[in-house]
């Protein structure tokens, strides 16, 4: 099965242009295809003008309508090019140490016969390697600010003995940043859902594929870097980005979990405290 890399942009040509010359030469890429996501600056002239050509693909998306959109449209722009194939759908932010990375996920895809696979993703804040996928209870207390860094890994992590001395562990959920995932299982939970426009991506996909009886694993052995927010956070500010995040996260609960109204209010209630704090906090600061 042939293998293609997507890379979505938005508004972000200089991060983006650092990966493709990171695996423009990768053997183990039949195809490198690079998403403008129909920025508002010269990303997609720029980028088309550098990298143009039959085996680096820089196309545009008809509208910015959110990252899943996103991911749609390049996975199905390479199933025009191959049919049925493996793709990598990646952050520009992404920094990869060599193309054995590629070789270890499809490996353990091919292994495991897992829909997805991820690296171990390393950030500024630390590493993420999976996680459970969230009920409308522990949304609500991870809405509540700051203690959530701590409930997190106890209320949806996975303990570290899980990972210990394995090779490729099943886990339900993983970043959305960067996944191998293959257009036939794509095809069969009827791909991303793009009613959301960020965040919650990977819970909503990872929840459509545990209903379909499709797995998702984490291969242990191999990693990448994200430089996390880079993109996001030279388009969207703070209070907007949370706004998005829990608008997202309401869709998720009230979709895919079926929250009942107490858990809805609950949502909403600590969704709204939190807003506030964090509008007096970044006044202040401002």
């Amino acid at each position: 099965m042939k293998t293609v890399f997507i890379i979505i942009n938005y508004n972000d040509a200089q991060t983006a242009e650092q990966l493709i010359d990171n695996i423009k030469d990768y053997q183990n890429l039949d195809l490198i295809v690079v998403l403008d996501n129909k920025s508002s600056d010269n990303s997609f002239e720029y980028l088309y003008q550098k990298y143009h050509s039959e085996r680096i693909h820089v196309i545009q998306s008809e509208a910015n309508k959110g990252y899943a959109y996103a991911m749609n449209y390049g996975s199905r722009y390479a199933q025009t090019i191959f049919g049925h194939c493996n793709v990598i759908l990646s952050n520009p932010d992404i920094e990869i140490d060599d193309e054995s990375m590629i070789d270890s996920l499809l490996l353990c895809k091919a292994q495991n016969h897992a829909a997805i696979v991820a690296p171990v993703v390393r950030e500024r804040e630390g590493i993420s390697r999976g996680w459970r996928i969230p009920t409308p209870i522990k949304d609500t207390l991870l809405n509540i600010v700051y203690i959530h860094w701590y409930l997190r890994p106890i209320l949806i992590g996975y303990k570290d003995s899980y990972y210990e001395n394995r090779q490729a562990v099943p886990v339900e959920a993983v970043l959305g940043c960067f996944f191998l995932i293959d257009t036939l299982s794509l095809e069969k939970v009827d791909y991303f859902d793009e009613h959301t426009f960020l965040y919650y991506e990977e819970d909503i996909i990872a929840k459509k594929l545990k209903n379909a009886g499709l797995s998702v694993y984490l291969d242990c052995t191999t990693s990448i870097f994200h430089n996390h927010s880079v993109s996001i956070d030279k388009s969207l500010k703070k209070l907007k980005k949370y706004q998005q995040l829990k608008k997202s996260q309401y869709y998720f609960q009230t979709t895919y979990n079926h929250a009942n109204w107490v858990e809805r209010f609950l949502l909403k209630s600590t969704y709204g405290v939190t807003y506030f704090i964090f509008k007096i906090i970044y006044s202040i600061q401002s």
